[in-house]
């Protein structure tokens, strides 16, 4: 490709609204421009990157035996309402009619439109297991757009859906994914941990997010330093900690004490000259319309991701100041679990507490040295608080590590959440009918070249590793009013493109400082560049963008040497 006749519009000024590198650098390097608030427009350069990442997907989804379809992107209301999500997902689905008023929205996903091909088209066990994937535009209308293409509207997206006959071919199926996206983000030059993650609104038994490491991912991550354990902070397990039996004798009296105007843990602390650490909070929360009380210690903070998911309950949120009064019968802040109306559950952090600080469920009274057993009892204790600094890996006890991370692909188990709702059915071997097990696999393809951005960047631009670069090799004429540097480049073009390398030959009558500024912020890995004394020598330079090495080295060999290159960083 010749730069002269590239729509390829660079520049040298920071965005207003570009919060981060990656948002930054796509739009100064010409590959992103802005339609509306979320909704972006690909250039070609940027183009080149969004297909080197299908490609990468194609390839590695056809190796794992999925088969490629392509999907409506508008879906008749029926079938969310037949799946539970039209009035569930909320304002993210973008929603319309059309010409004869029949309700439609724009797919954010497409389980509901997969389930119903397949149900439609598979009878007999015979059929299965099948894996269907698409690289199709989704549309999200995100309340806070933001980061340019990794939290926009409207974006590419890679979405892959299992069907099997039974739990074994199910849990092989996501195995198999699973291991086509690790392939997947290595091939793509990606520093990445694989996580175990909530099922958020997919739904499902379980399911693992895959992070790029970025100090700009919005993501909160931990990992085990000694055992393969990572998951994301919604989904990070706490150890229960060993139970260690009272002894009733060392429980000290309960005292009622009055605490005029306390109500928060800091008050309530200064106030009786304790730690947050002596003090159990009392949460109330409305858990699809019930009311719970939730006891954790008082410097912890609640998960409530785990608390939906301990309850199975479809819709958890801290209950009213009015649900408060009328199962504590005092006012919020004095809510303490001794005499409480409703179901109580306690964190794990709680187990070997004694003697600790609650609410007295009166207005301006607290009580101290309340005990387990003898003042109330709870249901159960659990894992209900959010994972933080100091605490030990759940599978081996070793320390944790903290990072940040940007979310590029989500694997699903999803069971028969939507088999059963919609009812895909098939005939096992014994004629009786049974429920489809699904998974769902998806990889967001702007977001990945973004992320890779964010990993692979400097003060003059973009650092592309080579499979996802749009360009490998630009070639660089300092001046193309001198016969003798074009015609080297334009022979050194001829050559490279002949070896089966991807080249622009920047023939742009500019000065040598804007072509190199240029190339460093595209970030195309490798430059050549041809000056008159080098010429003169029967040489080019050879600039590695990575580790800004130059090399001189006679034109005959360039092409041959790069040719090595790209193929070894490939790993052709």
């Amino acid at each position: 490709m010749r730069y002269s006749e590239m729509f390829l519009p660079t520049g040298r000024e920071t965005p207003s609204d570009a919060e981060v590198a990656s948002h930054q650098l796509m739009v100064r390097a010409g590959m992103i421009r802005k339609l509306t608030s979320g909704i972006y427009s690909y250039l070609p350069l940027g183009l080149r990157v969004i297909r080197k990442v299908e490609q990468i997907v194609r390839e590695e989804m056809n190796r794992a035996g999925a088969q490629e379809v392509f999907l409506p992107a508008a879906q008749p209301s029926e079938l969310w309402i037949e799946s539970g999500r039209w009035e569930m997902y909320g304002k993210e689905l973008l929603r319309f009619k059309d010409r004869n008023m029949r309700d439609y929205c724009i797919g954010p996903t497409h389980e509901e439109v997969i389930t119903d091909l397949v149900r439609n088209e598979i009878q007999t066990y015979r059929q299965l297991p099948r894996n269907l994937y698409q690289i199709q535009t989704k549309f999200r209308d995100e309340i806070r757009p933001r980061f340019g293409v990794m939290r926009c509207r409207e974006f590419g997206m890679k979405d892959a859906y299992s069907f099997d006959a039974d739990e074994s071919g199910a849990e092989e199926s996501y195995r198999k994914m699973f291991d086509a996206y690790t392939r997947i983000f290595e091939r793509c030059g990606l520093g990445f941990r694989a996580v175990e993650a909530d099922s958020g609104s997919i739904g499902g038994s379980f399911s693992h997010e895959f992070l790029v490491t970025a100090d700009s991912g919005e993501d909160g991550m931990v990992y085990c330093i000694a055992c393969p354990y990572a998951a994301n902070l919604e989904k990070a397990e706490i150890p229960r900690p060993e139970a260690v039996k009272a002894d009733p004798s060392t429980f000290l009296p309960v005292e009622e004490v009055h605490t005029p105007n306390v109500r928060t843990i800091e008050e309530v602390c200064a106030f009786l000259s304790c730690k947050p650490g002596d003090v159990v909070k009392t949460l109330l929360f409305s858990c699809d319309g019930k009311p719970v009380a939730v006891l954790i210690q008082g410097e912890e903070e609640i998960n409530e991701i785990k608390l939906k998911n301990y309850l199975n309950a479809g819709v958890v949120e801290l209950a009213t100041d009015d649900v408060v009064l009328e199962v504590t019968g005092a006012p919020k802040g004095f809510a303490g679990a001794r005499g409480i109306k409703c179901r109580i559950i306690a964190d794990y952090s709680l187990i070997n507490m004694k003697n600790f600080v609650m609410g007295a469920n009166r207005e301006d009274y607290h009580l101290k040295n309340c005990n387990f057993g003898r003042d109330f009892k709870v249901e159960a204790f659990a894992d209900l608080r959010m994972i933080k600094e100091g605490d030990t890996c759940p599978r081996c006890g070793k320390d944790i590590r903290f990072a940040r991370g940007i979310e590029v692909g989500h694997v699903f188990k999803l069971g028969t959440k939507y088999s059963k709702a919609m009812k895909a059915t098939f005939l096992d071997r014994d004629g009786k009918e049974k429920l489809m097990i699904m998974g769902c696999y998806g990889i967001g393809i702007g977001r990945t070249a973004a992320a890779c951005i964010e990993q692979n960047h400097d003060e003059e631009g973009i650092v592309w590793p080579v499979p996802l670069a749009p360009f490998h090799v630009v070639v660089t004429p300092v001046n193309i009013n001198d016969g003798r540097l074009m015609e080297a480049g334009e022979r050194l073009y001829r050559e490279l493109t002949e070896a089966g390398l991807e080249v622009l030959f920047d023939d742009r009558d500019e000065r040598a400082g804007v072509k190199f500024k240029d190339a460093d912020l595209i970030g195309i890995p490798w430059r050549v560049t041809l000056g008159p004394k080098r010429i003169e020598e029967g040489k080019g330079e050879v600039r590695n963008r990575k580790t800004k090495s130059v090399e001189a080295m006679p034109l005959d060999g360039i092409a041959a040497f790069l040719k090595q290159e790209v193929a070894s960083a490939l790993d052709i």
